[in-house]
């Protein structure tokens, strides 16, 4: 064995779940290890260990990506009920009403926050793989959502002072109760969203009785995992009445019903579209933008295209859904916002309506527009945002942020890349039917983790992406966007580990990214010249054909593919770095 390059800095290691943990570490002992000289600040983040820390192990990631400034985190389980049930079980010693809730919910976002990161994520470019173009148009797919309610019916506005604002409900006793208070600052966007329980209840009959009468197979896609309290009230309540009213019927014909987070179950049905099927997405927001890019499709399908394709999303800092106070409402009565001492808006609401209430940071904002026309100017990049200005004052701030980069940008003599701002639904359609060979789509967390699955799907596979979350003050973390292949982790259990079938690509090249940042910050040219041969490899495998299965039938030579496990995949890296 050769001499090990040196290494002064150290690098978090935030290890994960399932599959993706399995691959994880071997990576680490095939490229790290074995070849470098290097301190490794390990964390376990997988599900099972931030319940039993209570949470700890995410603050622990936090000061540790803070401190130390570069780390690679791998996919983790965000568990929902019964996967809780599940590990709460295994330790009895736990009491479930004590629990932080970094204990029980995604990690990214509190990461994310507490670094103060943006995501950034981009096609890696494998020269030889196609773009996956199913035959769209004419396809039998229709799109239902809700008309009212939710966000597009929510009280929205720029905070008028500094201070806190809070959430109080008024119910049977009279008296205000506090469910939710958080600082703001003047200037900073706010929103409060609501939907009615009964206008739900009446969707889903709707829907599935749709369903029925035009013989079509059901999916249903929401965001219950992150958004338990307003998605995940939704999908109780549709799912109960689909088990007590429609299933029966359903199966007796023969129809399917399915349900996906909206971001994978998106990226499905658009990478491989059934060949008739009703789509539920009763978020009206994400459900017009859905249903607008589906009658697109339909219409001219997908072209071919040989874009890189870069999806920019903003911190969960406190924005959009992801940073949101979401519950549904315990008994009847009304909610009220209350800036700075000030109620700036009341509405009644229901037992078991979901509610919602969100709030941005105007700096966070221009922190992220910053970075955006940063990352498009060094990479030559077009700029393309969605916002939903006309009838949203909460995006309204970003494009007076955009107006404000753009002047200091031009004061300092440094032209900002060539940018527009359509609708978020365009924004979606042009990325996916018209996109310029090099541009970057910004969008918030919900929007982004939408579009970011549907274009990795598009492009050949989860797998094929790279993620890199880098804060104003330089803490880089890099991650795959892919989660965590739950059932080929089954498979590889029940084979005692002779079924291994999974892409380690996203990983490999998040790995290289991070090796890369260290020797460039450490001057370490050795450390940086073995990062770039660690890419190039994983490239120039893909360039010899040799794929895993997820890839089978998607270069442009399929005769010549090699189709091997991930191990072989290993095997194959390691003969060309």
């Amino acid at each position: 064995m050769g001499k090990k390059i040196e290494v002064e800095s150290p690098l978090v290691i935030l290890h994960g779940d399932e599959m993706a943990q399995v691959a994880f570490e071997e990576l680490l002992r095939t490229f790290v290890s074995s070849k470098l000289d290097i301190d490794l600040k390990e964390i376990d983040l997988s599900a099972e260990n931030r319940l039993v820390t209570n949470g700890n192990a995410v603050t622990e990631s936090i000061e540790a990506l803070r401190k130390y400034g570069v780390g690679i985190k791998n996919a983790g389980i965000t568990v929902n009920r019964a996967q809780l049930d599940d590990l709460l079980e295994k330790h009895p010693d736990i009491d479930e009403s004590s629990l932080d809730p970094l204990a029980t919910k995604s990690p990214n976002g509190a990461i994310r926050k507490g670094i103060g990161g943006n995501i950034t994520r981009e096609d890696i470019q494998f020269r030889n793989l196609r773009i996956s173009r199913p035959e769209w148009v004419d396809r039998d797919i229709e799109v239902m959502t809700m008309d009212d309610g939710g966000i597009k019916d929510s009280f929205n506005e720029l905070s008028r002072a500094t201070g806190i604002i809070k959430l109080l409900f008024v119910g049977s006793s009279g008296d205000p109760e506090e469910l939710h208070r958080r600082e703001i600052n003047k200037g900073d966007p706010l929103l409060l969203a609501t939907n009615n329980i009964d206008d739900i209840t009446d969707w889903a009959h709707r829907f599935f009785q749709r369903a029925i009468d035009e013989k079509r197979d059901i999916y249903l896609g929401l965001k219950d995992t992150v958004i338990p309290g307003y998605d995940g009230a939704m999908r109780s309540t549709i799912e109960k009445i689909y088990k007590s009213d429609y299933k029966q019927r359903v199966e007796q014909l023969g129809l399917n019903f399915y349900y996906e987070l909206i971001d994978a179950q998106a990226a499905r049905i658009v990478s491989n579209p059934p060949k008739r099927a009703l789509w539920g997405v009763p978020d009206n927001t994400t459900g017009r933008k859905l249903f607008k890019l589906i009658n697109q499709l339909k219409l001219h399908g997908i072209p071919p295209r040989s874009a890189h394709v870069s999806i920019s999303r903003m911190s969960a800092g406190g924005g959009d859904q992801y940073g949101s106070y979401n519950a549904p409402a315990r008994e009847d009565g009304i909610v009220k916002v209350v800036v700075d001492g000030e109620e700036r808006h009341a509405r009644r609401v229901k037992k078991g309506d979901p509610m919602l209430l969100m709030s941005n940071d105007r700096q966070a904002i221009k922190d992220w527009v910053s970075q955006v026309f940063r990352d498009a100017s060094r990479k030559e990049k077009e700029v393309y945002f969605g916002l939903k200005r006309e009838y949203m004052e909460y995006d309204e701030v970003f494009s007076n942020v955009i107006t404000e980069v753009r002047r200091e940008l031009a004061k300092q003599h440094t032209p900002p890349p060539s940018f527009m701002i359509m609708r978020p639904s365009s924004q979606l359609i042009k990325m996916i039917t018209d996109p310029p060979r090099n541009a970057l789509y910004p969008s918030q967390n919900l929007d982004g983790d939408i579009f970011s699955d549907i274009s990795a799907a598009l492009g050949g596979s989860l797998a094929t992406a790279s993620s890199i979350i880098e804060s104003k003050e330089g803490t880089m973390l890099f991650e795959a966007p892919h989660g965590t292949a739950h059932d080929l982790y089954v498979r590889y259990q029940e084979s005692n580990g002779k079924e291994a079938h999974f892409n380690p690509s996203a990983l490999i090249y998040a790995l290289g990214n991070a090796l890369e940042t260290l020797g460039e910050r450490e001057a370490n040219e050795e450390l940086a010249e073995y990062a770039g041969r660690l890419k190039q490899a994983l490239k120039d495998t893909v360039a010899d054909g040799i794929v895993t299965a997820d890839l089978k039938g998607k270069t442009t030579d399929p005769d010549s593919e090699k189709v091997v496990d991930m191990y072989g995949f290993i095997d194959a890296l390691k003969e060309r770095i």
